[in-house]
């Protein structure tokens, strides 16, 4: 999951295009992105790209409205009526609100998996303990939104934005990994600015996330570049797993590569990395 792009339910054309960008999930947005005059359209829209798009393969995920909003209702029949692969519930602050979101799809008939996005600093404060309601809520995966984030932190517009959000973002690494979650970064807004995409995707990678959230198909090819191993990691990963492939190593728990000593765990960190490399390939 290295790339889910967002797609407005408003925008039939760029619906119409989703299944061959090449993105590994499709988002179709009813939220933020669609202006509330226009939310009605979104959804008719939803209703015939969700069903296409999972029978092109696509992995498909439905965002619908935040706990509270009066536009939840009609979204969560969407998502019953269509059965996205996934339905990603705008800012979750608590696990209580989770708990009832889930507990309104359920009844409204959609019975998938839900992702979570936080976005809030409420959000971020309770995110472990909304992670740990995961096996109960069929919780998927964590998206981060930033720049809500931002806005509820006070934080200046300025170059220094993106490091200020990196404790933060690291609170929804660190509650993916605890409960086995994916877990996503937030958009990059510059979406013609290609260097700065890759370097935020970088930062991102050396975080822990597993991919990113995008607003435009242009981004989706840099990011998968982003995240995928680099040649030295890949020639690293190599070694590691040839030397626990050496008779000579048979049966041991740690062996020396390189004037390293290098364990299981490495190993297993080693084929994860040919593994990426081969989904990049």
């Amino acid at each position: 999951m290295r790339s889910a792009l967002f797609v407005p339910g408003d925008k039939p054309r760029a619906l119409d295009k989703a299944d061959g960008l090449g993105a590994d999930a499709i988002i179709i947005d009813l939220e933020d992105a669609v202006a509330p005059d226009r939310k009605a359209e979104a959804r008719l829209n939803a209703k015939s790209a969700v069903p296409r798009l999972k029978a092109a393969g696509v992995y498909t995920v439905l965002r619908i409205a935040e706990p509270g909003s009066p536009d939840l209702a009609a979204d969560l029949c969407v998502a019953a009526d269509t059965a996205p692969d996934a339905a990603l519930i705008a800012k979750v602050e608590t696990p209580e609100q989770l708990a009832a979101v889930r507990k309104r799809l359920d009844e409204a008939g959609f019975d998938g998996p839900v992702w979570a996005m936080i976005e809030t600093p409420l959000g971020v404060m309770n995110v472990e303990a909304i992670a740990q309601q995961a096996p109960l809520n069929r919780l998927q995966a964590l998206v981060a939104g930033s720049n809500d984030l931002a806005e509820g932190l006070r934080l200046p517009e300025n170059a220094q934005r993106r490091e200020t959000l990196t404790p933060y973002l690291s609170r929804l690494v660190l509650a993916a990994r605890a409960m086995a979650l994916v877990v996503l970064d937030a958009v990059y807004n510059a979406y013609k600015d290609e260097e700065g995409l890759q370097h935020e995707a970088r930062q991102a990678r050396a975080l822990g996330f597993d991919g990113k959230t995008l607003i435009h198909p242009s981004q989706i090819y840099p990011v998968h570049d982003a995240f995928a191993p680099s040649a030295s990691e890949r020639a690293w990963a190599q070694t590691v797993v040839d030397a626990f492939e050496d008779p000579a190593n048979a049966g041991k728990g740690a062996v020396p590569v390189e004037g390293r000593m290098v364990e299981l765990m490495h190993l297993r960190a080693a084929r994860a990395v040919l593994a990426a490399a081969q989904t990049k390939e």
